[in-house]
């Protein structure tokens, strides 16, 4: 299912938020993007009546399953690909904002080719 890149981007946020501080709030999202606290409860809402996030009664947000894979998705070619144009020689700040923009169109057969090139060429990819 293709969601909303804004959706992906919240998605992928929270699983770098449980992945650095555990258990995740919507105040963190809104720490963490800089957005405002009603974009965030909206966007919450609209994840959880979507079946990608639960919210428990304390305000505790997790991924479902459908939830963390597409926040896994992101996160790995974010990841895959700044890396790559740093590698290249695109300065870090960059390659992060670029990696943001691209992840999110590049199908899922070029990213893999992508990868399969990165790690079968570049030693600094090896895995």
């Amino acid at each position: 299912m293709k969601i909303q890149e804004s959706a992906e981007n919240y998605l992928e946020t929270i699983l770098i938020l449980q992945k650095r501080m555990g258990a995740v709030r919507s105040i963190d999202i809104v720490n963490e993007l800089s957005y405002s606290k009603p974009s965030v409860s909206v966007a919450m809402k609209n994840l959880r009546e979507n079946g990608y996030v639960n919210v428990d009664k304390d305000g505790y947000i997790t991924l479902t399953e459908a939830g963390r894979e597409i926040a896994e998705t992101m996160f790995e070619r974010h990841t895959v690909i700044s890396s790559w144009l740093m590698y290249l020689g695109v300065s870090e700040k960059t390659a992060l904002e670029d990696a943001c923009r691209i992840e999110h169109v590049i199908s899922a057969e070029s990213f893999q080719a992508m990868k399969n090139h990165v790690y079968d060429n570049h030693e600094l990819f090896q895995q």
